[in-house]
């Protein structure tokens, strides 16, 4: 089967590898119709070391379902369903808790040893815990916003919950990527009275106002900081939503947060810098961390079936398999904001 291997930075190809198959009892064998591209592979894109393996790339995707596993419970042959960008058994402590990302049986998808979701198939371990099957054929219309629910929605109401968004708080997003612009539709669905966006692209601040986003700022660093406490009446913000991961990112939410408010990270982090004592003098509360997304899939999946989100339109750009490589390309050199590729 055709699938994508990322050797190095800058280094992504489409190549033969072999057959996704069943290897467990609790596995199931998925055929990819829908995949995308993550802001956070672009991180390796950027900066990955040379290998002579390479790593197996993608983790967002919807498939149907061509064979399971003896164990296999909830899925069956023809089943269209989505994959959250992590698997999960569904039943150890912190599944039962609602935090996947933190299953004792579970993993990620790609790297040296697992098919990525940016291919033909991907064998699916732990079937049960992880696939929610999809009410709707492969062809539906809303299913670049159902593709969402596997990552980037989930991942922007994951920051939501964890900067504590509710109604009539004040919400600052900072970053315009995906996760971002997801960000503005989950404080909206929260309740947000004024919601923030720190962003500079003109694609992606419209695209953000029709989410919701109430004023935008396209300063950066202390004068960014100064802005949105102009717009907060000099308190800051009850809720800011960290959606990039870099250092800089990070210490301007700190300095956005008001006393009291709450910090809820979700970019992939590219440093261990946790901007020394801003928290502790503020009273400031940090959570976050990788999204379990299959907690919320359930929850998010009725409005978007319904249209009340439409989180499906920050893609951008669509193409077929063979069109991966540019794709990373396209989004690296913000041409693109989320990629789309079509089986």
């Amino acid at each position: 089967m055709k699938a994508t291997v990322m050797y190095a930075a800058g280094d992504v190809r489409v190549e033969k590898v072999p057959d996704a198959r069943l290897v467990e009892a609790s596995d199931a064998l998925v055929r990819v119709t829908h995949a995308c591209i993550c802001g956070s592979d672009l991180w390796p894109y950027k900066k990955m070391a040379r290998s002579d393996v390479g790593n197996r790339m993608g983790h967002e995707f919807i498939g149907l379902v061509e064979a399971v596993g003896a164990d296999v419970r909830t899925v069956k042959r023809g089943d269209l369903v989505v994959a959250p960008f992590a698997w999960s058994d569904g039943t150890c402590v912190f599944c039962r808790q609602g935090l996947q990302t933190s299953c004792l049986h579970g993993g990620w998808w790609g790297g040296t040893d697992l098919d990525g979701g940016q291919g033909e198939a991907v064998r699916i371990p732990q079937a049960d815990g992880t696939l929610v099957v999809l009410p709707v054929a492969r062809d539906h219309a809303l299913m670049p916003s159902l593709l969402t629910l596997s990552d980037v929605m989930g991942t922007g109401h994951h920051a939501a919950l964890a900067a504590k968004v509710g109604p009539g708080k004040s919400v600052a997003v900072v970053g315009d990527g995906a996760v971002g612009l997801c960000g503005v539709i989950a404080a909206r669905r929260l309740g947000a009275e004024q919601i923030i966006l720190l962003g500079r692209r003109p694609d992606r601040i419209a695209l953000a106002k029709e989410f919701g986003a109430t004023d935008i700022v396209t300063e950066r660093g202390e004068e960014a900081v100064a802005r949105v406490q102009e717009l907060t009446d000099d308190l800051g913000a009850h809720s800011v939503l960290e959606c990039v991961g870099l250092e800089e990112a990070v210490v301007t939410s700190l300095q956005l947060a008001r006393a009291g408010g709450a910090v809820g990270r979700v970019g992939v982090p590219q440093d261990n810098n946790l901007a020394g004592g801003i928290p502790f003098w503020k009273n400031v509360s940090v959570g976050g961390g990788p999204a379990p997304v299959r907690a919320y899939i359930e929850e998010l999946l009725p409005d978007v079936l319904e249209g009340h989100i439409e989180p499906g339109r920050v893609f951008d750009r669509t193409g077929p398999l063979d069109d991966v490589p540019d794709g990373y390309r396209a989004m690296n050199e913000r041409e693109s904001i989320k990629v789309l590729i079509e089986f």
